[in-house]
């Protein structure tokens, strides 16, 4: 069977999955693969696809990477295999304490309320003295 396919030889719809691809990509990041807690959740009828990831707060660090690259790159191939399957993946990041979460949209962008406004720089004043 091809990894393409999203239909089995049996002509059933198969889904990939996305629990052990998250735990083959988050893994090599951790000091200890047993802080990782992963939770897959589907709902088939839309072709829904949640997944909750929460670790060890020292290694948030690493799973993120430099300016996020990291889990923009882990949010990608799993965007891409949703994608190849006819589904949408949305991913909560947890800390361990099951605190806050982090979670993307389908498309991978964050809502734009939750960036904040922008911040804007005040304009200089002009300067009262006039040149002779």
């Amino acid at each position: 069977m091809s990894l393409n396919k999203s239909v089995s030889e049996t002509g059933q719809k198969t889904s990939p999955d996305y629990g052990g691809l998250v735990r083959f990509l988050v893994e090599p990041f951790l000091e200890s693969s047993t802080a990782l807690s992963l939770d897959c959740e589907r709902a088939h009828a839309n072709d829904r696809v949640w997944i909750r990831l929460a670790f060890d707060g020292e290694d948030k660090g690493r799973v993120f990477g430099r300016g996020g690259r990291n889990i923009q790159a882990i949010r990608k191939v799993i965007q891409g295999m949703a994608k190849i399957a006819g589904e949408s993946v949305y991913l909560d990041i947890y800390d361990e304490s099951g605190g806050t979460s982090r979670r993307e949209s389908p498309s991978g962008d964050r809502s734009k309320a939750s960036k904040g406004s922008p911040r804007r720089l005040p304009l200089p004043k002009p300067n009262s003295k006039s040149r002779s």
